[in-house]
């Protein structure tokens, strides 16, 4: 037999006021004439019976839910982008709201369905992610609901089917990339350098997303405010270990060394590690590498990995905070990628040489 839920008028009659004045304590309304005393045996009974406010009347009244709705193509199984899920958690918590996932699998079908269900709860609002930053489809039935796109935009530059283009977080790749690009550069490697992961001939596939559009933008203008040129430019689909070990291992074969490598993102570099070993170069001494997302693996290499981590768990939570402002300011919302400083960029000679020179020999006769 199911247990009878308890009621406002049960915790009333248990502490000997009226329902009227149970709805007030419990729902924390200020200027209210009830005694403290009265307040605390509202609590009290409230606690003892277990009673549980009953949210779709509150959410009637009050127009608000307490619930955020997340759509996802992917994200929920993505090894990396799983961090967008545990920042809208961690937020969404210490906000006093809980969160419902729906993955899509792309489908647009599945898509529909999600959104029906989010909204039929009237969700507060809808953050929909993606696994790789590019434009999504806002159904036509997302209506009113406030969206806010994670690691994604919409693909309607005129907005929403209910209102104007949604807000969308996404982390800043071009000024990340800037920064590990000036990091490797700053440590005297003009020459040599080659771009592991995609060449400036090669035609848009489905890898070209918009964070890898992005990204490249970054490595181009560091590029060129230090006036370097790669010596070499290696296409590799997919971005994988293995795609990147065979485009540094062939690199190598054909008799070019490199000095430096930027590689798009960590599987490639985890790959490019194995070449350079096999070849007798070491990583840090004879060849630095950068690299992007800060994959786990990152730190068990040897040497550890530099590399401009991927925010996704701060996008995750900015998400949810823009989703409850609602005196957000519109746009893109652009998240720092940090600069993981480890070991796999050394000092060249000439650039060890110059600081050395900027450096006073210290005064041992004071």
């Amino acid at each position: 037999m199911a247990r009878q839920r308890v009621t406002m008028a049960d915790v009333a009659r248990k502490a000997g006021v009226s329902t009227t004045a149970v709805s007030l304590v419990l729902n924390d309304r200020q200027g209210t004439r009830l005694s403290e005393d009265a307040a605390k045996r509202v609590r009290a009974a409230a606690d003892e019976l277990g009673y549980r406010p009953n949210l779709t009347a509150r959410a009637l009244s009050t127009r608000k839910s307490r619930i955020i709705g997340f759509i996802s193509e992917q994200v929920t199984v993505d090894r990396l982008a799983s961090g967008l899920i545990r920042g809208a958690l961690r937020e969404a918590k210490r906000q006093n709201h809980v969160l419902f996932i729906a993955e899509t699998e792309g489908e647009a079908d599945a898509l529909d369905e999600a959104v029906d269900a989010l909204t039929d709860r009237q969700v507060d609002g809808i953050i929909y992610a993606a696994t790789r930053p590019h434009a999504l489809r806002l159904p036509a039935r997302v209506g009113g609901t406030p969206v806010v796109m994670l690691n994604a935009v919409a693909d309607d530059p005129e907005g929403s089917p209910g209102g104007p283009r949604p807000d969308a977080v996404l982390a800043d790749e071009r000024a990340g990339a800037v920064d590990v690009v000036d990091l490797l550069l700053d440590a005297g490697h003009s020459e040599g350098v080659v771009i592991v992961g995609r060449s400036v001939d090669q035609p848009d596939d489905e890898w070209l997303s918009l964070a890898v559009q992005r990204r490249l933008e970054g490595i181009w203008e560091s590029l060129g405010a230090h006036g370097v040129r790669p010596i070499a430019q290696l296409p590799c689909l997919p971005w994988s270990v293995k795609a990147g070990y065979e485009a540094v291992r062939d690199l190598l074969a054909a008799g070019v060394t490199p000095h430096a490598l930027i590689c798009l993102n960590d599987r490639l570099s985890f790959g490019a590690y194995r070449a350079l070993g096999e070849a007798g170069l070491q990583v840090g001494r004879d060849v630095s590498v950068v690299s992007f997302d800060d994959d786990d693996i990152a730190v068990y290499l040897h040497p550890m990995l530099t590399t401009a981590a991927a925010p996704f768990e701060e996008m995750g939570a900015l998400a949810v905070r823009l989703l409850l402002d609602d005196d957000r300011e519109p746009g893109e919302h652009l998240v720092p990628m940090p600069t993981r400083v480890r070991d796999s960029v050394h000092l060249t000679r000439a650039r060890a040489a110059e600081l050395q020179q900027q450096s006073p020999e210290p005064d041992w006769t004071r």
